[in-house]
């Protein structure tokens, strides 16, 4: 059985990104942009794509490791969760010819970028409900719905959609059995629009709700096959779960370690604040949860890559769960362990307490992974 513990080459590769990260300063005009070209020049974008299309030739396994030092130094990329992992994977893996030598390079050089919109105002967790159609007009297709939290809309190229052909449709115009379709829609698309949504997270990826009105697309729009199902649908989503899970795990990371360099010098009475139990233990508590979420996450990779889309989905899953819990529990000590100071602008932690909540909500929410956990690991009945 291969061992999860870290080649050598992963070992060298966490430490160079954890030095660029660390060295490197956000401008306020560009405060990713910048970022996300000097990790693509060094290839650490397309290191999950394959080397013949101008990729690392990695997996899952290499590109986590990478959002993980970004965060841990401070600096993640969120779009890293959607454009190289989802985006970048599907086509990888089930686009034709065509759509990898067009869209892959580019994905792994940073000169484009591509979102996914799957979420709906009434299909949250439930994807079943997806009620936006694809519709056969002569050679065409055309896309009609709308989608709720999409990520980075105003700086991608495209949007990789999921909608469903109409061949799905239940009885009374209801959605039937999911026969999830993926299209690639140019951010120009003639009925493709998109409005902001106003967020109290300030984050430098902003949120988009999408329409899509008779939205008109070439045959070669559609990636993979229009019958493939779930198949196509979770190839992109595993690697979502376990890139949110390596997120969250970087952002816990450097949370903590702002709170033990503050412990460390902090001297209130005698002895440092870091000195006492009441604030070394929670601390050391938030590290053991870290890492244990990281092995977590290691395993999914390591299963995602291996082929074993079943097992991935399962660990990915838990990954995603537990460093969400893990990435809260550590962004709320840090804070406490720093007091007043900890909700101060110089110190940078106080944005963390709603961006720690993400992890926890989305992808997809903690409670349904519980009900995932529930009736498929341990073969209790479906509540819904």
């Amino acid at each position: 059985m291969t061992t999860l513990i870290e080649s050598e080459e992963h070992t060298a590769l966490r430490a160079a990104v954890s030095s660029f990260a660390k060295h490197h300063t956000r401008t306020p005009d560009a405060p990713t942009k910048t970022l996300w070209q000097e990790a693509a020049k060094l290839g650490y974008i397309g290191v999950n794509l394959p080397e013949a299309y101008g990729g690392g030739g990695g997996g899952i396994t290499e590109l986590s490791l990478v959002l993980e030092e970004l965060g841990a130094a401070g600096n993640p990329l969120l779009m890293m969760i959607v454009s190289p992992a989802i985006c970048g994977t599907v086509i990888a893996r089930f686009g034709t010819e065509a759509q990898k030598q067009e869209w892959l390079p580019a994905l792994a050089d940073g000169t484009r970028l591509m979102a996914f919109g799957i979420t709906e105002p009434d299909a949250g967790s439930n994807s079943h409900r997806i009620t936006t159609t694809a519709r056969k007009d002569g050679a065409d297709w055309l896309l009609t719905g709308r989608k709720v939290f999409v990520s980075g809309v105003d700086i991608a190229d495209a949007t990789l959609i999921v909608g469903r052909t109409e061949t799905g449709s239940g009885k009374e115009g209801r959605p039937g059995s999911l026969k999830p379709c993926l299209f690639i829609v140019p951010r120009d698309a003639p009925g493709f629009s998109r409005r902001q949504i106003d967020m109290e997270l300030h984050g430098a990826e902003k949120q988009f709700e999408l329409v899509l009105d008779d939205v008109r697309l070439p045959a070669e729009a559609l990636v993979g096959d229009e019958d493939a199902g779930l198949l196509q649908l979770f190839a992109g989503l595993n690697p979502e779960r376990i890139m949110t899970a390596a997120f969250a795990i970087g952002m816990g990371r450097y949370a903590l370690s702002r709170a033990i360099e503050y412990a460390r010098d902090r001297t209130v009475w005698k002895t440092p604040i870091g000195a006492h139990q009441a604030i070394a233990h929670p601390l050391a508590q938030a590290h053991i949860d870290l890492e244990l979420a990281r092995l977590m996450m290691q395993k999914a990779a390591h299963l995602y890559d291996a082929g074993d889309d079943v097992g991935a989905g399962e660990a990915a899953n838990m990954a995603k769960y537990a460093a969400g819990e893990a990435c809260v529990k550590a962004v709320d000590q840090a804070v406490h362990t720093l007091g007043g100071n900890g909700l101060t602008r110089e110190f940078g932690l106080a944005s963390l307490i709603t961006a720690s909540r993400v992890a926890r909500i989305a992808p997809v929410s903690r409670e349904m992974i519980l009900n995932y956990v529930s009736h498929q690991t341990l073969g209790l009945p479906k509540s819904y």
